[in-house]
């Protein structure tokens, strides 16, 4: 029999390491129940993945190493551990879930988090040899029943993100609230560009979609009512459908300042409930919400939604094939505490899941680029202003959480292991159109 250490409940505030609390944050606030062989064996293969990677380690307050001029960690990030065993007992039980985990419970830090995290994510593939990569079921979760993206689970999983409150997204959105990846006229982008960008990437859209006076426009996740906005602006007739509804009704208030609410029709509706048909859909990064299982639902409701004709725009954030195939089946970091149930389908997925629907993609553009600029301005909206984020009720960990996310989300659009595209879909066959 093998003798785990038992779960440590304590709250850890040595060097950097703040209380967590135990009710909001059960699985940080305690170290996960792991062998010492367990840990041992998690503490060699991270020290042996870490040393293939250009970074430095350093361990708590030791002296900060320099590196030879010219090597490869010279001007490297560094990956600070506070606190080494814990780090990899968390790794060791719970694999990358532990690995965010740890760094919410103040563990481990970097000077450079996001050079860091590209670091990692371009070296995804060299991290373990290929043996150790196919035992990864040993360490690695399944999705929990109740994230997947039925009508019901639907509903929770968008509440449990997007409902956080509308203050918070403020705090780090520009004006127009758009909840996507923008459309720079040139990189760098900078915050004074950024609304522009954004309305720039709705435009686009729009255009894609083919949206103008008269259109019979529905678009598949409201967001905030920017697009809507626009679409109305444009002379379109607009039903636009959300699960929030903290969404919604900051969306219904936004409209009608606008001056637009009597061409735009706000409803807490699932697209599967959605009846009609429309010239043009809209969905802006909503597929990675809809989770693999329940694609060609919501490919179908494309195509039966769609008059003859008509077009769709979507805007999807994509990864390789097979690395969507290794995420669909793990619970991930992601997916535990920010996205629940979702998945980052791949442009194969796309092409396949479109096609068996009846609809032929006829555009179909990157700028990955674009996406990382765009959360690097979030990211440093974000914690510009850390007491803003305190007084409505998010602690610390959140914070540390929230800054985690934003931070790996533009590392892997930085180490191209993420991409977002916009695409035009039309029906394959006699309704559709042979779009330029």
């Amino acid at each position: 029999m093998t003798l785990s250490t038992p779960p440590d409940t304590s709250v850890r505030t040595k060097d950097r390491r703040l209380p967590v609390d135990p009710e909001r944050w059960p699985d940080v606030a305690r170290l996960p129940r792991a062998s010492a062989l367990r840990t041992a064996v998690a503490r060699r293969l991270v020290e042996r993945a870490l040393n293939r990677v250009p970074l430095r380690i350093r361990h708590g307050d030791a002296p900060r190493s320099v590196p030879e001029p010219g090597s490869p960690r010279d001007g490297a990030p560094t990956l600070t551990l506070h606190d080494p065993a814990a780090f990899h007992r968390r790794i060791g039980a719970d694999g990358l879930i532990g690995f965010g985990e740890s760094y919410m419970a103040g563990e481990w830090d970097s000077d450079d988090l996001v050079g860091l995290l590209t670091a990692l994510a371009a070296h995804v593939d060299d991290l373990a040899p290929a043996p150790l990569r196919r035992l990864r079921g040993l360490w690695a979760h399944r999705r929990p029943a109740g994230d997947r993206g039925t009508v019901d689970g639907a509903r929770d999983n968008i509440h449990r993100h997007y409902d956080l409150s509308n203050e918070l997204f403020a705090l780090f959105l520009d004006p127009s609230l758009t909840y996507s990846s923008a459309v720079f006229d040139t990189l760098p982008g900078t915050p004074e560009a950024l609304t522009a960008a954004q309305h720039a990437k709705i435009d686009r859209l729009l255009d894609l979609a083919g949206v103008g006076p008269g259109t019979r426009l529905l678009e598949i996740g409201t967001g905030w009512g920017e697009l809507a906005v626009r679409a109305a602006a444009r002379g379109a007739q607009v039903l636009t459908i959300t699960l929030s509804e903290e969404q919604r009704d900051l969306a219904l208030r936004r409209i009608a300042a606008a001056g637009v609410a009597g061409r735009v029709t706000v409803e807490l509706r699932d697209y599967r409930e959605v009846e009609g048909r429309y010239d043009a859909v809209v969905s802006v990064e909503m597929i990675e919400a809809v989770g693999a299982e329940f694609w060609p639902a919501y490919f179908t409701a494309l195509r039966r939604l769609l008059a003859p004709g008509g077009r769709v725009a979507i805007q999807a954030i994509t990864m390789p094939h097979d690395r969507m195939l290794a995420t669909a089946r793990t619970h991930t970091w992601i997916s535990k505490y920010v996205f629940p149930g979702g998945l980052i389908p791949s442009p194969d997925a796309i092409s396949r899941e479109s096609a068996a629907a009846g609809l032929a993609i006829t555009h179909d553009e990157g700028f990955g680029d674009h996406y990382a600029e765009t959360l690097r301005l979030w990211r440093e909206r974000f914690l510009a202003d850390p007491d803003a984020v305190d007084a409505l009720g998010f602690d610390r960990t959140f914070r540390r959480m929230w800054e985690l996310y934003l931070a790996y989300s533009e590392a892997g659009f930085r180490a191209r292991y993420l991409d977002v595209r916009q695409l035009r879909l039309v029906a394959a066959g006699p309704d559709g159109e042979d779009a330029p």
